[in-house]
């Protein structure tokens, strides 16, 4: 008999793809564990998932980009009977800008949310991952298949996401243990609206964030080691392969500038998860 009941631990929860996960991962019978900064979001976000008669999910408000974070949630769980058997790294911001232009703690902070802390949470329960024949869900994006001018940092967060996450996808199979990278592209949210960026999104490439984690749930639970919701945004992914990369530096550096300038005055530089 197992001691500890097993628990599907979710970060950046709050909104945009994170919040679309927890409903779906819910209404397949997974007992959640809400991991974010904003409790107010996150306890709205548990008490629908109730109200759909489904298990609460336990709401941790910790803010991930602390170096202890992990540790935190792991005794959090730990004190409530509760151990990870999928882990899902949603958390993640993006800075808009030159990168010497951009301040260097918030682009140092960047790295630390995107790839130390999501590195630390993949490794940590990677025994009771296997115990429980359970997984770890990525969320990369297309930005991680190319290099990105005016948001270098982002880019290059998501390009070890994804490099990571493969590997690991690789390591971890023969424990039994599912890997999945999932690499969305534009993702229009509340924060894009009234940034007044879903005029600038290229709609055939954008999905919803609905349609993005029940695509990441899919590949999850059936082994897939990448997943990229949408055809036009697999094409996207295969275009760095044939492309220069100098060329592919001028078109992606073209593409920032041009939404830099239909950018309303004001408009914030940081950029949530489940943007590109």
């Amino acid at each position: 008999m197992a001691l500890y009941r097993p628990v599907t631990v979710l970060t950046g929860a709050s909104s945009g793809i994170g919040r679309a996960l927890a409903h779906v991962f819910a209404e397949h019978g997974h007992e959640l564990a809400l991991v974010a900064r904003r409790e107010p979001e996150l306890t709205a976000l548990a008490d629908e998932i109730a109200a759909a008669n489904r298990k609460r999910p336990l709401v941790l408000s910790i803010d991930l980009a602390r170096s202890d974070a992990p540790a935190r949630i792991s005794h959090e769980l730990i004190a409530r009977g509760l151990e990870a058997a999928v882990v899902i790294n949603n958390a993640g911001f993006g800075l808009v800008g030159a990168a010497a232009t951009l301040d260097r703690a918030e682009q140092l902070a960047m790295i630390d949310l995107n790839v130390r802390t999501l590195t630390d949470m993949s490794l940590r329960w990677i025994d009771s991952l296997t115990r429980h024949r359970g997984g770890i869900l990525n969320v990369a994006s297309v930005a991680g298949f190319m290099s990105g001018p005016n948001m270098a940092v982002y880019y290059a967060t998501k390009s070890y996401v994804l490099s990571f996450s493969e590997a690991l996808y690789h390591e971890l199979k023969r424990r039994g243990v599912r890997v999945t990278v999932l690499a969305p592209g534009p993702v229009p949210t509340e924060f894009q609206a009234r940034a007044g960026l879903g005029r600038n999104l290229p709609l055939i490439l954008a999905c919803s964030a609905e349609q993005v984690a029940r695509a990441g749930y899919k590949g999850l639970m059936g082994g897939k080691r990448l997943v990229v919701p949408g055809l036009a945004n697999k094409f996207v992914t295969f275009i760095p392969r044939v492309l220069p990369r100098g060329l592919m530096l001028r078109l992606v550096a073209a593409n920032q500038s041009q939404r830099a300038k239909t950018r309303p005055e004001g408009w914030p530089r940081r950029r949530p998860e489940g943007t590109s």
